[in-house]
């Protein structure tokens, strides 16, 4: 049998590059070479794309651009349906390459938002993962909760949304007339909770908005929700969605899942299923399905709640590209339910070719 050519991107010029590699790394190490002839494509935090050709363990530890021996520059022909690229060594030799499919292992702005998708779609390239318009909309927070207020009841904590352009003292007073403290606010259009802050008092907030509009000129500010964070992984095949049982995150002495305490320290803590009724797993379960078709999405997505102790179910955020870490959660709850890393890698492809 032939084997698929599988692209496999990493990097990125997001926040949460080095996040990128851990997956993408973990994704390689699971990769069957009987099935897959893979063409590692990087991304420097600069833009660069090359083909790398060295050994993975120089991705897992981020030295895999100084490599310059085995990075080929990368010209792609936009010719729909064409799907292809060259590789051009530093002697000038060109390789045409045919991608059967694409894996974009990358999370945030210029990876995970719909800009890459839409280069790839151009391209006839079978993608793993959300199309454009999806991979979009779900990037953007404000207007995730704007499509899921259309079509689903479920409640979304109160927001008000801002730009760099707007005057500061107006922003603080509809955030304080609207929500009030504590608040919550984050970048708009990033991902790992990468600017994020958790907001007590107004003599807090004007860091807190310095801190969202350095990762976006588009903000989001939200009241704070008390409850359990939980988490639910989709799988979609064929149309078909496998949704897994729910997860709750403790982030122990934390003030909220930032992103040192999903990557860095050892502060967080989870438990598989959920500590949480049996009616609310059903329920987070439902919603979650429900979110994913609202929004258009395809192939993964990790949908995150939280459940109040009055057992109200609140949607938080969508993640259409989640980590595939060896500590991720998304790669967690499918194994949970009985499909092992290996097999998800696999199923995840074959949906992507049969689009």
């Amino acid at each position: 049998m032939e084997k698929i050519k599988l692209g496999v991107l990493f990097g990125g010029k997001s926040s949460e590059y080095e996040i990128s590699l851990s997956s993408a790394y973990a994704v390689l190490s699971h990769v069957d070479p009987e099935k897959y002839d893979v063409v590692r494509i990087g991304i420097t935090k600069d833009g660069e794309f090359f083909v790398y050709g060295g050994d993975p363990e120089s991705i897992r530890d981020g030295s895999w651009c100084a490599d310059k021996a085995s990075l080929d520059g990368i010209v792609v022909d936009p010719s729909f349906g064409k799907k292809r690229l060259f590789a051009v060594s530093p002697s000038g030799e060109k390789k045409q390459i045919v991608l059967d499919a694409v894996f974009p292992v990358l999370h945030g702005r210029f990876g995970e938002d719909g800009r890459l998708q839409g280069m790839l779609e151009v391209m006839g390239v079978p993608t793993v993962g959300c199309e454009c318009t999806a991979s979009a909309v779900t990037m953007d927070k404000a207007l995730t909760k704007a499509v899921v207020s259309l079509f689903s009841t479920v409640r979304q904590a109160k927001a008000v949304t801002a730009f760099a352009r707007d005057d500061r003292n107006a922003v603080i007073k509809a955030a304080e007339e609207k929500i009030g403290y504590p608040m919550f606010v984050k970048p708009s259009r990033s991902g790992s909770s990468v600017g994020c802050s958790a907001v007590k008092s107004r003599e807090d907030l004007p860091a807190a908005l310095d801190s969202a509009f350095a990762e976006d000129d588009k903000i989001l500010i939200e009241e704070r929700i008390r409850g359990k964070e939980i988490e639910v992984a989709v799988l979609e095949e064929d149309g078909n969605l496998t949704v897994s049982a729910p997860a709750e995150i403790d982030v122990g002495s934390s003030d909220f899942y930032d992103y040192d305490t999903k990557y860095v320290t050892d502060e967080s803590s989870f438990f598989i299923p959920a500590r949480i009724q049996s009616a609310s797993i059903e329920e987070v379960r439902d919603a979650a399905a429900r979110i994913f078709r609202i929004l258009g999405c395809r192939g993964l997505s990790r949908v995150d709640f939280f459940l109040t102790e009055d057992n109200e179910l609140i949607f938080n955020e969508i993640n259409t590209m989640p980590g595939f870490t060896p500590i991720s959660m998304y790669p967690k709850l499918m194994e949970y339910g009985g499909i092992p890393y290996g097999e998800l890698i696999d199923r995840l492809i074959a949906s992507a070719m049969k689009k």
